[in-house]
């Protein structure tokens, strides 16, 4: 912008300022009634159709899948691509916290007066960019799995003891494959080439502390039992 259009600019906006209206009361006027309507709608709808309301909180579950909210699925996709642990504090606060410093130093970057968005390729393809970003990795949280889920290969006949380890609480202190976590316990993926299947089932039944014993599932259901060391069985 030279020197005459910033001059006509600036007569155009001190013309159209002059005609507008002042901010206050007017635009505090009209966003307080807009502000008191909408907490009216929302005092309304609660009285009406009440809260939702979950089961009570069972700690000792081991089928609950938990998922964040819907706005903090794109943050919750991107720690499930970012899977290696000493990448965790990248995927978490690193990118993060890197794009929101860049949409803040936007403004700053792209001194462009004009409007239109063709105008203005550096902020116009930096918030598509954004936008499809975190559109597509909500997407891809709203439809990933559950966290629980072993995403390793397995034959048929093991796939029910792949479920059973899944959900009888084994990922909470194993690692398998780049499923679960790096401890206390050690890590699964190739715990077949170190303990056959009756050492993994003595191991289940008497474990050292802090594992929990397995006996109670060997008891109730012998047979999902016997799936789960076998499916241990195998990884190597």
């Amino acid at each position: 912008m030279n020197a005459r259009e910033k001059e006509q600019y600036l007569r155009e906006y001190h013309v159209l300022k002059g005609q507008g209206k002042p901010f206050f009361p007017y635009a505090v006027a009209k966003d307080s009634m807009m502000a008191v309507f909408v907490l009216f709608v929302i005092i309304l709808m609660a009285a009406l159709f009440g809260a939702e309301l979950g089961p009570k909180a069972d700690p000792t579950t081991t089928t609950y899948t938990p998922r964040p909210e819907w706005y903090f699925f794109f943050l919750f996709e991107l720690l499930r691509v970012v899977k290696p642990p000493e990448l965790v504090f990248l995927a978490t606060i690193g990118i993060p916290t890197f794009c929101l410093v860049l949409l803040l130093l936007l403004p700053f970057i792209d001194r462009n007066p004009e409007r239109h968005p063709l105008k203005r390729p550096i902020a116009t393809l930096t918030g598509i960019a954004v936008i499809l970003a975190m559109g597509y990795l909500t997407i891809e949280g709203a439809l990933a799995g559950a966290p629980t889920e072993i995403e390793l290969s397995t034959q048929p006949q093991y796939e029910a003891g792949r479920s059973v380890a899944a959900s009888s609480g084994c990922l909470g202190c194993h690692r398998i494959g780049h499923n679960g976590n790096a401890g206390p316990g050690p890590e699964l993926t190739e715990i077949g080439e170190r303990l056959r299947a009756p050492a993994i089932r003595r191991t289940l039944l008497n474990p050292t502390a802090p594992m929990p014993s397995y006996r109670g599932l060997s008891e109730k259901n012998p047979q999902q039992f016997d799936e789960l060391v076998q499916y241990l069985a195998t990884l190597r």
